[in-house]
């Protein structure tokens, strides 16, 4: 095992003196080595799906046991980090031809956990110009997000993921409006005697296309990424407010870390690969530039 590194890879400062941290380490004796029992508030992350992504010093393709206890070691390092009233999203893919191991690994995550809301993260949807009401005001219907089509006469297209969100009892209160909509039907703000004003909330199908990019290897590098705004409203949904610290064992090029940055909360990330935690590092940093470009141009108040 090699020897854990005494410095981080990255520490970078941003307003309000919060700090993104960038350890190359294993997450799984990094967590319990670096954080204090329960003082983390928002564990949010994508493992490894063990689908032989081909990522660069990670081996994705392990026999299924092995697998699962992995993820069983990965809980009980964030058993050890979570606090009493923190949130654990865990976002997971399966495959057409093993549609059970996202549910497999919930079920190995439950073991010490509640599962307390299932989101399902779609990336591609197709909206016929009938089913979306007169409102939409559409002339043809959609295909919104990104396709990747399948080769088989067996399998739909894979347009969607899970984002399990544990608890340690099931009773964490959220922030549903934080990532809320407006009703569509603006006599439901009268109707609706839970309603407050126009704005409802988005329950657990959130649509979050991946942005349009030109080169994979320029914009993309890593073989499983999400957009940042996924963790950002996983951590909005929790509440930013009651956020002290926020994690992710497998911070990739950094979505997550971007997202922290976004919001102001004090984040730390893990990764094996160096090279991704130089990408992460690179956009982390131009992130925090433009938050205090956009600060510096904003008006004082005199």
């Amino acid at each position: 095992m090699p020897e854990a590194p005494r410095r981080p890879f990255a520490e970078l400062s941003f307003p309000g003196g919060r700090s993104v941290v960038l350890w190359n380490e294993d997450a799984i004796a990094g967590m319990k080595r670096r954080l204090a029992r329960k003082s983390v508030d928002v564990v949010v992350t994508s493992p490894p799906y063990n689908r032989g992504v081909p990522y660069r010093t990670y081996r994705d393709r392990r026999p299924r046991e092995e697998y699962l206890a992995w993820i069983a070691t990965l809980r009980d390092s964030v058993d050890h980090a979570l606090a009493s009233d923190g949130s654990f999203f865990l976002n997971v893919g399966g495959s057409p031809r093993d549609p059970w191991m996202p549910f497999d690994l919930a079920r190995e995550v439950g073991r010490r956990f509640v599962l307390q809301n299932v989101i399902h993260w779609v990336k591609s949807i197709a909206i016929d110009r009938d089913a979306a009401g007169r409102a939409a005001r559409l002339d043809h219907d959609l295909a919104l997000g990104h396709y990747k089509p399948v080769v088989s006469d067996r399998y739909l297209h894979g347009s969607h993921e899970y984002v399990f969100h544990f608890s340690r009892r099931g009773d964490v209160r959220l922030d549903r409006l934080a990532i809320g909509v407006p009703y569509q039907d603006k006599s439901n703000v009268t109707r609706w005697k839970a309603a407050k004003g126009d704005r409802r909330c988005r329950g657990n199908t959130w649509f979050l296309p991946y942005p349009t990019i030109r080169e994979r290897s320029r914009d993309r590098p890593h073989p499983a990424t999400f957009p940042p705004e996924l963790p950002e409203w996983c951590l909005r949904l929790h509440g930013v407010g009651r956020i002290r610290m926020a994690v992710d064992p497998f911070v990739g090029i950094g979505s997550s870390a971007v997202a922290a940055a976004r919001l102001g909360v004090d984040f730390v990330g893990f990764d094996l690969d160096e090279e991704y935690l130089r990408l992460a590092r690179d956009r982390v940093a131009e992130t925090i530039a433009h938050l205090r470009s956009a600060r510096d141009r904003s008006p004082t108040v005199s």
